[in-house]
């Protein structure tokens, strides 16, 4: 059998004598070519990244719960929509400040309250809805959910930290991540639905704040891998770098692909098949990883965007030459194949654009923009599926696409 022990001979001279021994030693390890485990090999990451994931998976379960919740005590889809609007509206002013204070003060002494604030929220929604409050105690219920830190930023922010210097793990660590959200959110919707309906109304917001506390606990609790906090210093908010505004209206334009394609498949084939994309995106997210990191990032994030309108271009012609599911599931498939690495390039370019002691608030802002996007997105969505139709709906996501591409061509690469 092979062995990794050398077995080369030493030699050496000894007087006039050629000495020659056999080599002896402990077997030499050899380096993992695979680069997720390298990562995960990192002192600590395992431990920090189990919480992280914890604390993540119920992001995809909140707003689902929320609506089967309400809709199904109240009667009314539209009341529950309007309370989910409500929070995503609340969360995307509350959460960069949130991140700044991160930033400020160090993840731990942050996460922890802001959590347990967001949980408190979370409770009263769910006392509310079972004991038939007012309808305005819902908006303020959900209202207070939106001090729930960014949980993917702040895993960033730590590989960030680790891996300073080596954009390889960087590039791994990013997609890594990537693939974790992408998993939260197609795993969150549907363990959310089944609780709801195999236990009682509330249990999919019950059990996910349940999660969502223990994670970030776990999380926090993690202190030798967390970033320092940063000296105060006299840079402005990441709005004001170069570059960052282009970038964040490419995020808001990106989100709008998501959130079309999302109401409009689910009124064109249902929910379920939703997951392929997702899926899609979580495997080509981790295949990406493991290429090299780019050498002109702004150029990689222009190819992926126009791979990403190319791609979601397929679920339209699928969608309008056959009503048949699988074809249509293929083309989801397919298109979610671009999602996943044109969030990890844009993100990269989040941190290298943005201040060392920015990276939570950078971040938190990208994630802003996103779900801003995915709102007017659905928005935009639903009023074509219903006022032109489902199939004509797929036109919407397209556009998206282009106008990101559009963007980012037009003020990222001159940066």
């Amino acid at each position: 059998m092979p062995s990794d022990t050398p077995t080369t001979p030493l030699h050496t001279v000894s007087g006039d004598l050629l000495v020659i021994a056999p080599r002896t030693g402990a077997p030499v390890r050899r380096a993992s070519t695979n680069p997720y485990r390298r990562l995960l090999a990192t002192p600590g990451a395992r431990a920090f990244t189990t919480g992280n994931l914890i604390a993540r998976l119920p992001m995809g379960m909140f707003s689902v719960s929320a609506v089967i919740m309400i809709a199904g005590t109240r009667g009314s889809y539209a009341l529950a929509g309007a309370v989910t609007a409500t929070g995503l509206a609340a969360t995307a002013v509350v959460a960069p400040w949130t991140a700044r204070l991160v930033d400020r003060y160090g993840q731990a002494r942050i996460a922890v309250p802001a959590t347990a604030i967001a949980t408190l929220g979370s409770l009263a929604l769910l006392l509310c809805v079972h004991y038939d409050a007012p309808a305005w105690t819902l908006f303020a219920a959900y209202a207070a959910t939106a001090t729930t830190p960014n949980t993917g930023g702040m895993s960033r922010a730590r590989w960030a930290h680790l891996h300073r210097g080596d954009p390889a793990a960087l590039h791994t660590a990013n997609s890594f991540e990537q693939a974790a959200d992408e998993l939260c959110f197609m795993l969150g919707p549907a363990l959310a639905a089944l609780l709801c309906a195999a236990l009682f109304p509330e249990a999919g917001t019950l059990i996910g704040t349940i999660l969502l506390m223990t994670g970030v606990l776990v999380f926090a609790a993690q202190r030798a891998t967390e970033p320092p906090v940063a000296p105060r210093t006299r840079a402005g908010s990441p709005l004001r770098t170069r570059g960052m505004p282009a970038l964040l209206a490419t995020f808001l334009a990106t989100g709008a692909v998501f959130g079309a394609m999302e109401v409009v498949t689910i009124a064109h084939a249902g929910g379920a098949i939703l997951a392929l994309q997702a899926g899609g995106s979580c495997v080509a997210g981790l295949l990406y990883g493991s290429l090299r990191p780019a050498t002109d990032i702004r150029r990689r994030l222009l190819w992926c965007l126009a791979g990403m309108t190319t791609l979601m271009s397929l679920p339209l012609l699928a969608a309008s030459a056959s009503d048949s599911l699988l074809t249509l599931a293929g083309s989801l498939l397919l298109a979610g194949a671009a999602t996943a690495p044109t969030m990890v390039t844009g993100m990269t370019l989040v941190q290298r654009l943005t201040h060392e002691g920015q990276l939570n608030e950078g971040m938190t802002l990208s994630v802003t923009a996103l779900l801003g996007g995915i709102a007017a997105g659905s928005a935009a969505g639903g009023w074509m599926a219903e006022h032109t139709g489902a199939v004509t709906g797929y036109v919407v996501p397209v556009c998206a696409a282009g106008l990101a591409l559009a963007v980012a061509a037009a003020g990222i690469r001159r940066t």
